[in-house]
C-alpha cells in the first residue's frame, strides 16, 4: 500500500496569503495542515508516499517535508498541473504502478485515523472505498447515492440535484484498477478530470466500490473560517505539550502551551490557546483558540479566535477576533490619528 498526498493546487480562495505559501502549509495550532494528513498515513502503515505539489509553490512543500523522515516516510515528489484529482492519479502512475493506494487531499482534516478505513478496504478485497460526509450544502461537493444496504449506486460532482446529502470526503482508498477507469473519463465542464467520474467509471466496469459515512468531523480548509474552524478543533484534541517558556506576572487560564523561548509578561492567556516559540506577549489578553506562531509580537492587544503567523507582529489593537494574520505582518494603531492607514496587496480583505 502506498499514500498519494495533494498538495498541489493555486489556492485562490486564500489569497494573498498562497501568493507566498501552498495552502496545505497554512498552520492551525502552529503546526502546518499537511503535517496533521502526513501523521494519519503513517499511522495507518504505509511507508511509501508521493506528493503532488504545484510549480509555484511545490518548493515550499519540499522545504516541510524534506526527505519524509519526520513520519518514517520515503517520499516522491510529482509536480502537476491543476487539471483535476484523477489527473493527479494519472500523473502519479509511474510511482504509484500496480500498488494498493489511499489517496488524501493535504488540507483537508478528519477526526479519525485512516488505518480503520485501510484495514476495511484489504479485509472486504475492494477496488475502491470512499469516504462520506453528511452536508448542508450538498451542490458543492462530490456526492454518492447509496442503496439501502449501503451499496455505492452513483457519485456525480457538484450536482445541480443532489442525489443525497453524502458528500464524499478528501481520502479514498484505489486499486491499481482506478487507472484503467482513468483512461474511460474524459473532462469534465471545468476541463478536469474529475476523481469522481472515475470512482463512477469503476460502478459502471462492476468492480467493488464501498463506501463508510464518516461518524467525526471533517474539514476541507479551503477559506479562511475553514482555517479558524480548524484550528479550534485541533486545538480542543490535540493541544498537548508541558510549558517550557517564561511566564511572569501573567494569569494563565485552562490548557495553553507557551514553547520554548516565548516570553508572556503581564499577560491574561486563556486556552486553549498555543503561544509558538520565540514569541513575545505583553500586557495582553489572548484569548480561546488562538495559535501564536514563532517568534510573533503581541503588545496591549486583544487577540481572539486567530491564527496569527510567524514573525508578525501585534500593537495596541484593542480588540482582534475571528482573524487569520499570514507571515511577517504588522498590524497597529496609530495613537496620533483616528483615521485608516491600510498598505494592502492584491486580493486583500479588510474588515471594520
Amino acid at each position: 500500500m502506498k499514500a498519494l498526498v495533494l498538495s498541489g493546487g493555486k489556492g485562490t480562495r486564500l489569497r494573498p496569503l498562497t501568493f507566498t505559501i501552498a495552502k496545505q502549509l497554512i498552520p492551525v495550532a502552529n503546526r502546518p495542515i499537511l503535517g496533521y494528513v502526513l501523521d494519519q498515513v503513517a499511522q495507518a502503515g504505509i511507508r511509501e508516499a508521493g506528493i503532488i505539489i504545484a510549480p509555484e509553490t511545490g518548493h515550499y512543500v519540499r522545504e516541510y517535508v524534506k526527505d519524509g523522515a519526520e513520519w518514517g516516510l520515503s517520499v516522491e515528489y510529482i509536480p502537476q498541473e491543476p487539471l483535476g484529482l484523477a489527473h493527479a492519479v494519472r500523473t502519479a502512475y509511474p510511482f504509484l504502478g500496480d500498488s494498493d493506494f489511499v489517496m488524501c487531499l493535504g488540507d483537508n482534516l478528519q477526526g479519525k485515523g485512516i488505518a480503520g478505513l485501510v484495514g476495511r478496504f484489504r479485509d472486504e478485497k475492494l477496488d475502491c472505498l470512499i469516504l462520506l460526509k453528511e452536508v448542508s450544502e450538498p451542490k458543492r461537493f462530490g456526492i454518492a447515492a447509496l442503496s439501502p444496504e449501503g451499496r455505492v449506486l452513483r457519485v456525480v460532482e457538484k450536482p445541480k440535484d443532489p442525489p443525497s446529502n453524502l458528500a464524499v470526503v478528501g481520502t479514498y482508498v484505489f486499486s491499481p484498477r482506478v487507472h484503467e477507469a482513468i483512461t474511460r473519463i474524459k473532462p469534465s465542464w471545468r476541463g478536469e478530470l474529475e476523481i469522481t467520474d472515475a470512482i463512477q467509471a469503476m460502478i459502471d466496469m462492476g468492480l467493488r466500490v464501498g463506501a463508510e459515512v464518516l461518524d467525526s468531523w471533517w474539514l476541507d480548509t479551503g477559506k479562511k473560517d475553514d482555517i479558524l474552524t480548524a484550528n479550534q478543533i485541533v486545538l480542543d484534541e490535540y493541544l498537548r505539550g508541558k510549558n517550557s517558556g517564561i511566564v511572569e506576572d501573567s494569569v494563565i487560564e485552562g490548557r495553553v502551551l507557551v514553547q520554548e523561548g516565548a516570553r508572556v509578561v503581564g499577560s491574561r492567556i486563556r486556552g486553549p490557546t498555543v503561544i509558538g516559540k520565540g514569541a513575545v506577549i505583553e500586557h495582553s489578553f489572548i484569548g480561546p483558540y488562538t495559535s501564536i506562531g514563532d517568534g510573533v509580537r503581541v503588545v496591549e492587544s486583544s487577540v481572539e479566535n486567530s491564527v496569527i503567523m510567524e514573525g508578525s507582529c501585534i500593537e495596541r489593537v484593542e480588540r482582534l477576533e475571528d482573524s487569520l494574520v499570514g507571515r511577517w505582518v504588522r498590524v497597529c494603531r496609530n495613537c496620533r490619528s483616528r483615521a485608516i492607514c491600510l498598505r494592502v496587496g492584491d486580493h486583500s480583505e479588510i474588515e471594520l
